[in-house]
């Protein structure tokens, strides 16, 4: 029993994970910080009569789609506040040529966002990886119950 089913009710009952599927587990969360959703994509695929291997990455997977997500909504956040202060600033009639002060803000904010969300994704390929090649299913704080709910574990 793992550490982590307390937290998300009990966890049925499991033979031990064979060393391949835990270094397949480890490598679901490991590759996704070289090339985002497409080592745990192809993983969950391949290995999917795994329980333990495709619920590790399952749960890879669902966590880069939404950083994906969450990376282009600030992107698009930060091009409509940009051109919404060009248009505003013409509209005005104002002849400054500076760029926008939303660009300042908006860019800064985005680039720190991303930088946390990096650091974020890395500390979550290390730490799960680990949990992983220790045979242990342990899960994302959002995507692990998820994760659970569309594999039926």
């Amino acid at each position: 029993m793992s550490d982590t089913a307390d937290r998300a009710g009990p966890v049925s009952a499991e033979v031990e994970p064979t060393e391949d599927e835990r270094n397949f587990a480890m490598l679901a969360h490991l590759l996704q910080f070289f090339a985002g959703f497409i080592p745990p994509l192809v993983i969950f695929l391949v290995k999917r009569k795994s329980r333990f291997v495709a619920f590790h990455a399952l749960q890879a997977l669902l966590w880069q789609i939404a950083y994906f997500v969450i990376i282009m909504l600030g992107m698009i956040a930060i091009f409509a506040s940009v051109f919404g202060m060009i248009l505003h600033q013409q509209h005005a009639g104002g002849t400054n040529n500076a760029p926008p002060m939303a660009f300042f803000v908006g860019f800064g904010s985005f680039w720190l966002l991303f930088m946390i969300g990096w650091f974020g994704n890395i500390f979550l390929a290390i730490f799960y990886s680990i949990k992983a090649h220790e045979g242990k299913w342990t899960n994302y704080p959002i995507f692990g119950r998820l994760a659970r709910r569309i594999l039926h574990t």
